[in-house]
């Protein structure tokens, strides 16, 4: 699920993809990496949770969120909210 633009989310998707990859025993260290990323390319203040198994109620700026899963059960939630 998402409502960024068609180009951040491809971007968004890429990064949370190689991230969960090269960090597959660590989602602290993928969730850090995307966030630092997404704070560079598109300004400051994205959060990133990494998991499997959880539910969310979050605020956020509106065409700024990302929420998707990675291998089957691993989810990534990625927001805007300053």
């Amino acid at each position: 699920h998402t409502d960024m633009p068609e180009e951040m989310r491809v971007e968004a998707m890429e990064l949370c993809v190689t991230a969960c990859e090269k960090y597959a025993t660590n989602n602290e260290s993928a969730a850090k990496m995307i966030k630092e990323m997404m704070d560079k390319k598109f300004g400051s203040s994205w959060h990133v949770v990494i998991g499997e198994g959880f539910g969310f109620e979050i605020t956020h700026e509106v065409k700024n969120l990302l929420y998707m899963f990675f291998g089957g059960s691993l989810a990534v939630c990625v927001w805007k909210c300053s």
